[in-house]
This record gives structure tokens, sequence and C-alpha cells, in this order.
């Protein structure tokens, strides 16, 4: 009976702590009034999922919830995101159900205290004088709506997500909507001289570089802090009397307040949701729009991509802060400017894109050692239709000299043909190649005595722009050579030749094709420029003349991969160790793409022919043209079909995409070398057409080790086992159940296990993609036969 009485208690006791979860949030309610205090603490603390620019896990703590029609509600309290221990208080919008039993995806809308967060145990105090304040776990006053004595009765987070302090005749007395942070929601009007200011980045939430203000003829995007520089301008009539903006579900629409009537001055047609949307001024300066979808806030729209902004430059290097600041950026590629006289040098070898910095730096103690150094052939992203200048109608002489006698002024753009206008700049950010461009740009520099006898009279130097691949004509490629006679091999987009320049052998790649050539040459020269890695080939330069377009690599001595596994005479030339070392070499690099880079780099065309190996038998990736550029926001993305038959995910019959398409890929080249034999060979007999399809029929019959080089089996027989766990782990039909590559790369260096068992993981493998593109030959077409141009 005791035993019996101990259980009734254990299941009553269960009964009222669910009871107390389930009623955690669902007794949150909308508003509250004065002499209320919340503190922050663990008691109401909640995991949430985020995924629009935010980390994936956050902590919220809610005070104050609406909850709206579509599952989709608006909380105000604290947020907090996962890499530190402080809070915001903010406003967010989250999922949740009617009964408000779950809540995830929390998106944050407004923050009262980004620029100095609180710790936990601080709290909200709505004072009784009607005072809303926010003070840190010491004490201290953070935040506060400065709204005592002034009748407030109550505060209120509205169905628009407004948090809203009110007095007894329902007027507002004080709202988040007249204090706009970095996001603007529907329903929200901006008013003229108010402003969207982005955050640092994705985890610092102190305010950043960007921001977008209304003025009384349009919207202006500057960057920088001190002196912020227009970046892109949307254009509106001027008129007597203020003007606001307001955002609605698929319009932006902008009016003039005058002495009568309002009048609609301008519309801009957005994308239109079911659900609800916000937009965010974002810390790489892109205005996006983001909506409710069934798995989370997802980014539908870039609104400064339309041409209705004039953007001054065209992508990839219209952003001014995408290489940094004095960064200078070739079709996505960065570099820095003035390295022969060593005056600049990058912050990061590895992340070119982060910007470069002045060797010496500028001291105004020391103001007759300063020069300016023109970097010629670029543009900057200044627009002098949109932007007065510093100082008008003076020549390039005077508009020098008066950045040297200025100790804040850091670089000089003067424009010739806009009735010499002069800006002196106390910020340099990322300028772009264009050798076409009639502004100047110069670089204030700090020289020493011996560096001075190097600059002229003038105090100019013509520098052209270095750390980028060299550019070759084609004549020089042509000898180098020797009238393209050695060569070395065919790819999905040229020939490849062998050639000799000074000491140094290459490999030059030969486009081919007229309506393919100039985009694929883009597409690679700007990702694997930009780029560098041990297990990546090296752009050493490239050539574009006429319909020429060629490209420069290191000569990679053993060839290609598929040259040794594929060929049965050379079937023991690679033992099992130099077969796992390219395993982890491969791995290695797409890892780097993967999750090192400013953007994430899917590859797309992952094969043994696009691996190569050195004097060393060290394997580095190559052949870049069918690369996909993911921004770091961004889950998914979607593309047309391409890549190369036998290495294709079947999430390409959706055309919606991820990096996970190249995890797919490894793992069919891991087991391409392990069986020595292609995954589509038409050669064999029906049956064993499809490599996959053959290893889960042996996996099940038992017969797996008959199909496997015995010499690997005899003295690495479970490490064999091992990577052919690892691949079907890689190839699963779920992107989602695909191991990330740096997760692949520590499986290879022993830091972590594969558990799962093997035929359990095979059976998971898919079939459907190898039949869903047709195949006459009986060798696999090339990349270009799936894929087309780019």
């Amino acid at each position: 009976m005791p035993y019996l009485l101990i259980l009734f208690m254990l299941i009553l006791l269960l009964i009222l702590l669910l009871s107390c979860a389930c009623g955690q949030f669902s007794n949150l309610k909308p508003n509250a009034e004065p002499s209320t205090v919340w503190i922050n603490n663990s008691t109401y603390a909640y995991s949430t999922n985020s995924n629009a620019g935010r980390d994936d896990r956050s902590i919220i703590r809610p005070i104050l919830l609406y909850n709206t029609t579509d599952d989709v509600a608006f909380a105000c309290g604290f947020f907090s995101n996962p890499s530190f221990d402080a809070f915001l208080l903010a406003v967010f919008a989250l999922y949740t159900d009617p009964n408000i039993t779950y809540m995830s995806y929390a998106q944050v809308v407004w923050s009262a205290n980004r620029d100095r967060l609180v710790q936990s145990n601080s709290l909200l105090d709505f004072h009784a004088d009607g005072d809303l304040i926010l003070r840190d776990a010491d004490g201290s006053t953070v935040w506060s709506t400065n709204t005592s004595g002034r009748g407030v009765v109550g505060v209120n987070i509205t169905q628009s997500g407004n948090l809203v302090l009110f007095d007894k005749r329902n007027t507002i007395v004080w709202q988040s909507f007249e204090h706009p942070t970095d996001t603007w929601v529907l329903g929200q009007t901006l008013k003229e001289r108010q402003s969207l200011i982005s955050n640092t980045s994705t985890v610092n939430w102190t305010r950043g570089l960007y921001r977008l203000t209304l003025l009384s003829d349009g919207v202006y995007a500057y960057v920088g802090f001190t002196d912020p520089q227009v970046y892109h301008k949307l254009y509106l009539d001027k008129v007597n009397g203020s003007i606001y903006a307001m955002y609605t579900n698929g319009t932006l629409d902008f009016f003039a307040i005058n002495s009568t009537d309002h009048v609609r001055l301008r519309t801009v047609n957005l994308p239109f949701a079911s659900s609800i949307q916000f937009m965010r001024l974002e810390s790489d300066g892109h205005l996006r729009i983001y909506e409710r979808t069934a798995v989370g806030w997802k980014s539908i729209y870039d609104v400064m991509s339309d041409k209705r902004w004039y953007p001054s430059r065209p992508s990839p290097c219209n952003n001014p802060t995408v290489c940094g600041e004095y960064g200078i950026c070739d079709y996505g590629m960065c570099s820095c400017p003035l390295p022969a006289d060593g005056y600049l040098k990058p912050l990061n070898d590895r992340k070119l894109y982060q910007g470069c910095s002045l060797v010496t730096p500028l001291s105004c103690q020391s103001i007759q050692n300063h020069r300016l150094v023109v970097v010629p052939n670029v543009s900057y992203f200044i627009d002098p239709d949109n932007t007065e200048p510093t100082i008008k109608g003076i020549d390039e002489n005077n508009c020098t000299q008066a950045c040297l006698e200025n100790c804040s002024c850091k670089a000089v753009l003067f424009a010739k043909y806009y009735d010499n206008y002069c800006y002196l700049l106390s910020q340099i950010f990322t300028m772009a190649v264009n050798e076409g461009d009639s502004s100047t740009v110069y670089i204030k520099v700090q020289v020493n005595k011996e560096a001075q006898m190097k600059v002229s009279v003038g105090g100019l130097l013509a520098i052209i722009a270095g750390g980028l691949p060299t550019r070759f004509s084609f004549e020089e490629l042509k000898q180098a050579t020797e009238q393209f006679t050695k060569k070395l091999g065919q790819g999905g987009f040229g020939s490849v030749y062998e050639g000799q320049i000074g000491d140094q052998r290459v490999a030059v790649k030969l486009l081919d094709g007229v309506g393919q050539g100039k985009k694929e040459f883009l597409a690679e020269v700007e990702t694997i420029g930009s780029i560098h890695h041990i297990n990546l080939v090296r752009l050493i330069g490239f050539c574009v003349e006429k319909s020429n377009r060629l490209l420069v690599y290191e000569y990679m001595s053993n060839g290609s991969l598929d040259k040794w596994i594929f060929n049965k005479s050379q079937d023991n030339s690679l033992d099992w160790p130099t077969r796992r070392r390219i395993f982890a070499d491969t791995a290695r690099g797409l890892c780097y793409l993967h999750e090192d880079c400013r953007y994430r780099i899917a590859h797309l065309d992952i094969k043994p022919h696009n691996i190569l190996l050195n004097d060393k038998f060290e394997a580095k990736i190559s052949d870049f043209g069918l690369a996909k550029l993911i921004d770091r926001d961004q889950s998914q993305v979607m593309t047309r079909l391409r890549g190369t038959p036998g290495y294709l995910a079947p999430e390409w019959l959706t055309s919606i995409i991820t990096e996970k398409v190249d995890i797919y890929s490894f793992g069919v080249v891991v087991l391409e070398t392990i069986f020595g034999r292609r995954n589509l060979d038409y050669s064999q007999p029906e049956e064993n057409f499809h490599l996959l399809q053959l290893i889960q029929d042996k996996i099940k019959s038992g017969g797996l080790t008959e199909m496997i080089n015995q010499s690997h089996l005899e003295l690495n027989f479970e490490d064999v086992i091992l990577m052919i766990h690892l691949a079907g782990c890689c190839i699963q039909s779920e992107s989602n159940r695909r191991p990330s590559m740096s997760t692949v790369v520590k499986i290879l260096e022993g830091a972590a296990t594969v558990e799962t068992d093997l035929q359990e993981v095979f059976d998971a493998v898919p079939i459907a993609i190898r039949e869903a593109v047709h195949l006459d030959a009986s060798t696999p077409p090339s990349a270009t036969q799936v894929s087309g141009p780019r």
C-alpha cells in the first residue's frame, strides 16, 4: 500500500509540473500596468530555433505576448544569443500555437539596448510614475522610455509588434515604432530623418556601419560612422511638407504631408506574402525582406537589388564592404592595393575579404610625412549624381593638397568629368577594378625618409593594384604552351595544356564555346581567385582578350584522380594510405569552401576528374566553373540542374540545393576510389551498371568484400570498411542526414566516429537520381551536357 501511495504522489507531482510548464506561456498577456517588475532569470527561459540572420539557438524570456491568428506571435522580453551570456530587451516575432504551448524561430524586430547588453538578473521596472526602466544586475540604469509624469497607465504589445505606453484615454505616449533599430515591420511608418541602422554582425548587436535614412528627396543608404558615404539611393520628387513612408504587405508607399492632405509620392512594389513579413537592414548593407515559412523565416527579396535603387556598381562588387576597408574587388576577388611599396597589408592573409590596413598608421604628429598615392583603374561606389562633393570646381592638384592639409582625410576621390568634384574621405571602403572609370582614387599613406625617395615631387605615384592573379596576354600564353601543343586533358568547359612561364611549370585552361565561355570564366576567376587553401588548385593568372579566355593554374604533375583509380593497369599504384590521404585532402578543401569563406561556396562538380594530384600525391580540388556562392544567411538556393551524372544528389530534382550536394558527390568519389570503378559504368553487365545499387545488393548478400582490392583489405580491413561506412553517410537521400564537411574531416582524422549500422546506412541511399538523367553513351557525359552554360 505505501508503494501505491508513493506512486500516486509521484504521478500527481508530474501532472502538476506538466500543467505548470504548459501554463508558463499560455498565461502571458499583451499588457501590464505600472508597479510591475520583471526579473531576467532562468525561471522563464526558453530555447528557440532561429534562421534569419541570427544564430540557430537563442534564449528568450517573454514577458508580454500578443498571439496573432496565423501562428506567429509578437512578444516583448529578454533575448539572448547563445554565444554570450548577455541579453537584449527586445520585441521579437516567433512561432507559436493558439494555446501557446511552444515557441520557436524567434526573430528580434526591435531592441532597446543593443549598444549595452544586460546580464542575467537584470530587471525591467514599469515604475508607478509611468516610466519603463531597464536596469542591469548591478542596479545601474541602462535604458528608459523617459515617460515619468506623463499619465501612463499601461504598456501593451500590439498585433503588429509595436511596444506601446498609453494613458487613460488610450492615447499613445511612447511607442517602439518611433524608435526603429535595424528592422521595419509591416504597418510601421518611417518618418522623415528617421533611420534604420544595421547591427555590426549577426552575433554583434551594437550599431554597425550601415544606415538607411528617409530624407525629403529620397531614401539614402549610407556606410560609415563619422562621415557617412552614400552607396544607394531611391529618388523621390521634392515637395513642400514632411515625408513619411509606410511598409505594407506588397508595397512601400511614400507620402508628403502638406497643409491640407497626404500626397502619395511613389509606390515601390514588393513581394506579397500570405504571412508575417519584416524588412531588415543587414550587417552587410543589404535590405532584405523575410517572411514566415513552414520551416522558419526565409529571405525572399533584396530590396536594393531592384534597379530602381540605381546601384553604382554591378554585382558582386557593388557592396561598399565586400572586400573591407582599403580592399580592391575584381569580379568578387579581394586584394590590397600598393603592395610593391609595402604601404598596405591584408588584415588576414587567408581571408582577404576582411580588408587591408596601413603598414604604418597615419599620425597627425607626422603630417609632413603624409603622401597620396594613386590607385589606377578602380572606381569607388560614391555616385557624383546623388552625392554632393566636399569641394566643387577645383583642379586635381588643389583637391589632393586639401586632403594633405586635413589630418582627418584618409583618401580622395576626384571626379574630373563632374565639374571637378572633389571628395575628401575620412574612411575608405572597398574599391572596384574598372579600367574605364573617369574618377581617380588616391590613398593617404605615411612614409619614412627612405620611402620618400620613391615618391615623386608632386606626391603622386601610380601603382598597379596588386595581390590579384597575373593578367597575361594571349600571345604570352601561346608562347608559354608552345602554341598549345602539349594537351594535358579535356574538361567540361575547355582543354588544358602544359606550359612554362619563367621557371614555373603551369597548366593553361583554354575555355571553349562562344555561349558558355564568358560566364564560366568569370565564375571560376571570381571564385578561386579570392580563396586560398593548400587543398585547392592555385590560380596563377588569367587572360581575357577578345573572344579568348584562359586560366593559368599551378601544374599538378600526377594529373587527375580518375586516371589512377579507373585505369586497371595502374590499379595497384595507389596504395591504401595514399587513397586515404586523398580522401582527407579533398575533405579539407571542401570544408574550407563550405565553412571558412566569406560566402559558403558550393563546388557543384566534385568528381575524380576534378581532383588533381601533385608529385607527392597530395590532392587539390580544381575546376570551379559551376561553383555557386551562397550567402551566410541563406539556408538554401534555387538553381537549375548542373553537375555530372552519377554524382548528382537527389535534391537536384527540385532545383533547391545547399552545399550538401558536394558532400553527396564526395561520398560517391570515396566509393569509386575504394572499388576502382565508376558509379555509372555502362561497360558492365546490366545488373552491375550502378555502383551504389551493386553495393546495396552485396551488403545484403554478404559479398561486399569480394568487390574490394584484397591488398587494401589485408592490412587495412577495419579502415576500409570505415571509409565505406563514411561514404554511405555522405550519400543519404535526405540532405540533413549527411554530415557536414567539418564532421567528415574529424572522422577522417580519427576525432569522431561513425556509429550507424552499415546496412542501415545503405538502405537509405537513393537510386532515383541516377534514373532521372537520360544517358545514351557508354561513358558518363561531361558537366556541360547536363548543365549547359552557367
